[in-house]
């Protein structure tokens, strides 16, 4: 390579450089567009909004990286970072042993858990026990499909949807008994879109911790991590945590 060549390349980066066009490495991101309030399509502008929204643009410029945002169904979202289709993945994704040994954790940014959701004329269910010989609803690929199958010993009535509204849907619509899935999620519609029309009921089930997904040998985790740890280090994750979920736990 000769002197004059580099000469000539180094003018040419310095150049481009200063004019501005030297931009991050953009990652590929994915989300499910149906798990509100962590994300959720804002119907006016098309956008991609909620909590998980928040904290990965956040995460993003102060990591140092631009994200070019997909959505697909959850049940996809594992398999798409084990075959490098995906960079980076975040869901409201709980930590399971079984996902860390195909794929990549950032340290957990939300405390989570299972919840019970029933009609609010329902009686009959008031704990999970209760659940027995009932039609359920839970979401495909999820923890709490699995917790179902695993701690009831009739599981033929647990019916796996493709997105949380369509199993909303099926309870509203009496075609099941109840709902169990993540907490702040059902916590969520009973609020809003199920106010005065469906309960949570019951304890809050099986702990969990969602962590953003990366795939497996990222060189991006222990950045992500430090833009976590800044965030709540100055404030701004509880300033994004209180704007969806209200007055923030204490020890979070």
């Amino acid at each position: 390579m000769s002197t004059k060549w580099l000469k000539t390349l180094s003018a040419s980066l310095a150049l481009t450089v200063a004019a501005g066009t030297v931009s991050a490495e953009t990652l590929r991101v994915v989300t499910d567009p149906s798990f509100v309030p962590f994300e959720m399509m804002d119907q006016e502008t098309g956008e991609m909004i909620g909590f998980d929204m928040e904290i990965i643009r956040e995460v993003a410029d102060r990591a140092g990286f631009e994200i070019d945002l997909n959505t697909m169904d959850f049940n996809g979202i594992i398999p798409a970072l084990q075959t490098g289709n995906v960079d980076i993945a975040i869901a409201g994704i709980t930590i399971t042993d079984e996902r860390e040994e195909i794929v990549d954790f950032s340290d957990p940014y939300y405390d989570s858990g299972l919840r019970i959701l029933v009609r609010e004329s329902n009686g009959d269910v008031s704990e999970f026990d209760d659940l027995e010989g009932k039609k359920i609803g839970t979401k495909i690929g999820s923890t709490s499909y699995d917790y179902l199958v695993k701690n009831l010993e009739a599981d033929d009535g647990v019916t796996p949807y493709p997105g949380s509204s369509d199993m909303y849907m099926a309870l509203m619509s009496r075609s099941i008994d109840a709902v169990f899935y993540d907490a702040p999620n059902v916590g969520y519609f009973a609020r809003t879109k199920g106010e005065g029309k469906v309960k949570t009921v019951g304890p809050l089930y099986e702990g969990q911790q969602y962590g953003i997904a990366l795939k497996s040998g990222s060189e991006w985790v222990d950045d992500v991590n430090d833009a976590l740890a800044a965030m709540k280090e100055d404030g701004t994750y509880k300033t994004i945590y209180e704007k969806w979920f209200g007055p923030m736990p204490e020890g979070m």
